[in-house]
């Protein structure tokens, strides 16, 4: 053998056990023969059975696979963040109830519309079918129906009829928001969307989803800024008409003229642009109803991730976003109001949220960018 070729066959040797060497310290290779995490303990023991928590006395368990929380039917989702919150422009009225700070949001999918007559009436037709031995139909018509006669409470010397007797009932409102509905019902709703969708994902052998709930006032606030860092309205600063004259919300424009948006009343849940986050109507049409009990030290009191004031012995609740009856002052992200949590009006609605658990619980986020 020559001395050159013992050499080039020596350094080849030594290379490869370099790079086997390599392998095994990123863990590459198994050391000691055993299965790794990653693996999710899946040995081939015979008669061991596959992704079991326990196996020859040690604890295995791993990851569940099968989950994947899907998007739910008319929802986005809204990506977690950290914004500015409150005021975002002059407080007109003077409140004082709405300073600015800073507030960090998990991800959660939002209803892209407000909650529509014809959704709504999906779940007072299944209460009169299937909770009506339950509730009685008294319960049922005075909590949880409608109450149409808000067309004409709300306002004196107004001609409200024709909108009581087909606002609610009539194809021709069905996409329109639903109004007349308390902050009670409201939430209600929501745990009857819950039982439906988990029911059914439960007969198809998948996980059960989070349930759907009201959002809070700083979700609400977050997503209708649209990553819009400080902006005034959904759309951004600072005007309510495009370059063309053309309002962007349905809301009290001018001095009163109710028609120049286009509806006197409200428009189709859907009318208008949306905004970045795909969100309709998130300024005026009908203001929404959140989870939030109003407080109005809420700024110093509630904590600066994901906030929420779940005050049950406070009756006030939040509502945000103006309506179709309102200044555009109103319309801002950063205007607060309420109302009582049993009060119906002719101008406020909602629209449900869902937690993204996975918003919540891994994230690629702090590293440097």
């Amino acid at each position: 053998m020559s001395k050159k070729f013992f050499i080039g066959y020596t350094t080849k040797v030594v290379w490869m056990l370099a790079f086997a060497v390599l392998l095994q310290s990123c863990s590459f290779f198994n050391k000691s023969g055993k299965n790794s995490k990653s693996g999710g303990g899946k040995g081939k023991s015979k008669g061991v059975k596959q992704e079991v928590g326990v196996r020859n006395g040690e604890v295995v368990a791993n990851k569940r696979k099968g989950y994947n929380q899907d998007t739910p039917y008319g929802m986005v989702l809204i990506p977690s963040g950290s914004f500015m919150m409150g005021q975002a422009d002059e407080d007109v009225a003077a409140t004082q109830v709405n300073f600015n700070r800073r507030v960090t949001i998990s991800s959660f999918y939002m209803d892209d519309t407000e909650v529509t007559n014809h959704e709504y009436r999906q779940f007072v037709s299944a209460l009169m079918t299937d909770s009506l031995s339950v509730l009685g139909e008294e319960e049922i018509m005075t909590k949880y129906y409608p109450d149409t006669t808000v067309w004409r409470k709300d306002f004196s010397y107004h001609n409200g009829d024709p909108m009581l007797e087909y606002y609610f009932s009539h194809p021709a409102f069905d996409t329109y928001p639903v109004v007349g509905v308390s902050s009670k019902a409201a939430r209600y709703f929501s745990t009857w969307r819950s039982n439906l969708y988990n029911d059914y994902r439960s007969k198809e052998g998948t996980y059960s989803s989070p349930k759907f709930r009201l959002p809070t006032e700083a979700e609400w606030e977050w997503a209708a800024r649209g990553g819009r860092a400080s902006a005034k309205y959904p759309w951004g600063n600072p005007y309510v008409a495009n370059g063309k004259g053309c309002f962007l919300a349905n809301f009290k424009p001018q001095r009163g003229n109710y028609d120049a948006d286009g509806y006197p009343y409200t428009a189709p849940a859907n009318a208008y642009n949306p905004n970045d986050y795909g969100l309709y109507n998130m300024a005026g049409n009908v203001a929404e109803w959140t989870l939030d009990a109003y407080a109005d030290n809420a700024t110093v009191v509630n904590w600066d991730m994901n906030p929420k004031n779940d005050n049950p012995d406070e009756p006030r609740k939040i509502v945000r976003g103006g309506s179709w009856k309102d200044v555009a002052y109103y319309l801002e992200t950063g205007t607060r109001g309420w109302e009582m949590e049993d009060n119906r009006r002719s101008y406020i609605g909602f629209r449900c949220v869902v937690d993204n658990l996975a918003g919540r619980a891994a994230s690629n986020r702090g590293r440097k960018r």
